[in-house]
């Protein structure tokens, strides 16, 4: 999600970014002192990003699976391009749905069911023998993940120190840039039934974590058990640590929101809010139509379609694309959203004008067509490492920054949906634009 497609952080991040900006800068002038993380918050955080990385598993599984799911099922192309893409159907609905279950149910109970329907759905990938039954199983993995794209970094920006806020909610990034290259890499040496029976073993590790670790302090506050709120943020500081101070904060944050009219979709699309929605909307339309979603579901067939090692091809993917992840996180407050952004769309598009040329090369000058393999390699990690910089997570920061408190919510639907909506596109096209030209689909 991909995915949020799969290296976006997701919605989660506009409510999650927004605690992390909005406190920092109301208590700059404060002399309390940096809050240290306990081994609660690092053990909650640790059970918290397990639906992270059962989020990047679940991208990355169809591209070292589609060979032999394609093989042992009988499957045409067109019906494992249904298969690959629609998980973001099913993301798309659980995206849409998880900030009400969030606050409905709270934010423990909420990664638990979305486990439930991942843990199903990988078990029925894992028994199935029809397409029908394969398909069942990716889109509940996809409405599980799509609730998992919200639910994760808001809990982990909620129970975190604000001094620490911004490097744990950034580890939801790393996690499912983790969880799709340990597929990939994983893939070339196992059945896809021993992959999808390995995806299960995160889900399980999340809902037995759950059972160890405190509900969300302002979650608490936000339904009004204020004892509660303070005893589950005791034990996240600690015992001897004075949490008045905080708790006064989040009293204060909840009062506000209480305070606020809740706004409806159609709110987004009065005058004043215009430029923020084209810029919105446009960033996720730039990050989904850019292709990523092309090469997260289907690296191998495009290594093999140019003639090189799948395998290799797979190793040297995981090897660029979780360190490139990191420097993106590192350099993200450093260099400043917009340089960053715009050097990681102008990499991506040299991805794809390189990937563009060794299928023009290979299909057109044979005599260069020993260079085609080699060319699509570079074009694949120069895009991949590109995306990772800064295209994958800064839309969803950005996103944080300019649509006002009242909206937010509201902003944070559509910009999801208009996300997963053009994943959706992009995966299940990709093949079959893939077999009408493969060079066309990546210089357009």
């Amino acid at each position: 999600m991909g995915s949020r497609s799969e290296e976006e952080d997701g919605p989660s991040t506009l409510e999650s970014s927004f605690l992390t900006t909005s406190e920092g800068r109301r208590d700059r002038g404060s002399n309390h002192s940096p809050s240290p993380a306990t081994a609660l918050v690092v053990f909650s955080t640790f059970v918290a990003v397990c639906g992270s990385y059962v989020y990047g598993s679940a991208v990355g599984f169809s591209s070292p699976a589609q060979m032999g799911i394609m093989d042992d099922l009988g499957m045409s192309l067109e019906e494992y391009s249904v298969f690959g893409s629609i998980l973001t159907i099913g993301a798309m609905v659980g995206a849409v749905m998880s900030g009400k279950i969030a606050d409905q149910f709270g934010r423990r109970m909420t990664m638990g069911l979305s486990q439930i329907f991942c843990l199903f759905g990988w078990l029925a990938i894992l028994y199935s023998d029809v397409s029908w039954l394969l398909d069942a199983g990716r889109l509940s993995i996809g409405y599980g993940i799509g609730v998992i794209s919200y639910v994760v970094p808001v809990y982990i920006a909620e129970i975190t120190p604000k001094n620490l806020r911004g490097a744990f909610t950034n580890v939801n990034q790393v996690m499912i840039a983790i969880g799709i290259s340990v597929m990939w890499l994983i893939g070339i040496l196992i059945p896809w039934r021993t992959l999808a029976l390995i995806g299960v073993i995160p889900c399980v590790l999340q809902i037995l974590g759950l059972f160890f670790i405190p509900e969300s302090p302002r979650w608490l506050a936000k339904i009004g058990r204020w004892k509660d709120c303070e005893l589950a943020l005791q034990r996240l500081r600690g015992k001897n640590v004075e949490i008045s101070e905080e708790a006064a904060e989040i009293r204060d944050y909840t009062e506000t929101l209480d305070q606020l009219s809740e706004s409806r979709i159609f709110d987004l699309f009065q005058p004043e809010y215009s430029r923020s929605l084209i810029i919105g909307v446009g960033l996720m339309v730039l990050q989904q139509f850019g292709g990523v979603n092309a090469i997260a579901f289907y690296a191998n067939s495009i290594f093999i379609s140019a003639g090189f090692s799948s395998s290799i091809g797979s190793i040297a993917l995981v090897v660029v694309q979780i360190p490139f992840t990191i420097l993106g996180v590192l350099l993200m407050d450093v260099s400043g959203r917009r340089p960053l952004l715009m050097v990681s769309a102008a990499g991506t598009c040299l991805g794809c004008f390189l990937l563009g040329t060794s299928f023009f090369l290979q299909d057109s000058l044979q005599e260069h067509k020993g260079l085609s393999p080699i060319l699509a390699l570079v074009g694949v990690l120069v895009f991949k490492g590109s995306f990772s910089l800064g295209m994958g997570g800064i839309p969803w920061v950005i996103m944080s920054e300019i649509f006002p408190m009242n909206i937010k919510s509201s902003a944070g639907s559509l910009v999801t949906l208009v996300n997963w909506f053009g994943s959706w596109v992009v995966s299940y096209s990709c093949n079959f634009l893939m077999e009408y030209s493969t060079q066309v689909i990546f210089l357009s």
